[in-house]
């Protein structure tokens, strides 16, 4: 059994623009009655045990988002809005540029961090498939977060990873983070660009922008974590140093991957490590939509998830 102060909530990052899809690829439907990928994520959060889902957006969304998504779950799970904003930094930091994209993941999670006070929270992409058994994953991890937090001062997390091979688009490059593990624990966690199969197989430039072969069966972080409610002052601190770091901050963003690669490199933290045991899937560009739609069909026929959501 879990704390209350540890049930399970999820935290949907959704607020990114999707310039290379297109379109506010949050709302797309994929499934035969219009379900997104989203309403997959909660459909199996729900099924984990998850008790809350923060949905991080740009307020401008909101009334398309409620009414498209939130709205369909008010009799599911508590449901509640963070929002992502240029402007919403720590005490002391300011920034007068124009700025026309949010500061990146490790920002998001942290504008959530009044829906989610003393919560421990999970976080997904909202334009990504991870499949019900990660939920299941997510939900064990925060269960035991308590009696980590009895034995270490040290920050206690989860990450949930996937090959770097399913994971990859064929319709253009994508970024992730490459993870280094020990066993069950995460060593580090490398921001990569420009992956992209070839004809020689797969290559990707690392955080210093050199380019590299890469195997595919390299473990990758898709976003997918969990954290206690004390990650937030981390975060803080976090923002804080990046804006005190010489930088472009007119197109810099702050990651959370590198944020925690941050903590575990400091010894502030310590972050468990599982493999996914199902199948990621996502929409980075529009020609994979078609893909995912078909996916989806399949895993209904073997009934997996049921015809309509709703």
């Amino acid at each position: 059994m879990t704390s209350e102060q540890n049930s399970p909530s999820l935290l949907v990052l959704a607020a990114g623009m999707g310039s290379r899809y297109g379109g506010l690829k949050q709302v797309d439907p994929v499934g035969p009655n219009g379900e997104t990928l989203m309403d997959y994520s909660l459909h199996d959060a729900c099924s984990a045990g998850f008790t809350k889902v923060v949905f991080l957006i740009r307020e401008e969304m909101h009334h398309v988002f409620d009414q498209q998504i939130g709205s369909k779950y008010r009799d599911k799970i508590e449901i509640e809005y963070a929002y992502q904003a240029v402007n919403d930094l720590p005490e002391g930091v300011s920034f007068s540029e124009k700025r026309e994209k949010p500061w990146g993941t490790g920002h998001a999670v942290w504008c959530a961090r009044h829906a989610l006070k003393d919560k421990s929270f999970a976080v997904i992409n909202a334009d990504d498939f991870y499949g019900a058994a990660t939920f299941f994953a997510l939900a064990e991890s925060i269960s035991r977060f308590d009696h980590y937090a009895n034995k270490s001062e040290k920050i206690q997390g989860a990450i949930i990873g996937y090959r770097l091979k399913e994971t990859l688009s064929a319709h253009g490059s994508v970024s992730r983070g490459l993870c280094k593990l020990n066993q069950s624990e995460l060593c580090s966690v490398e921001e990569w660009s420009e992956i992209s199969r070839s004809i020689d197989g797969i290559e990707g430039r690392n955080s210093a922008g050199l380019s590299f072969s890469l195997s595919g069966d390299e473990v990758v972080s898709m976003n997918v974590w969990a954290f206690p409610p004390r990650v937030f002052l981390l975060l803080e601190n976090e923002i804080i140093n990046f804006f005190q770091t010489p930088t472009d901050l007119v197109k810099d963003e702050f990651y959370l991957p590198a944020a925690v690669d941050n903590w575990i490199s400091s010894g502030r933290a310590v972050f468990h490590a599982k493999l996914a045991s199902c199948q990621w899937m996502g929409v980075t560009y529009q020609e994979d939509k078609p893909v995912v739609v078909d996916t989806i069909q399949e895993m209904i026929a073997k009934g997996e998830y049921p015809g309509s959501l709703f």
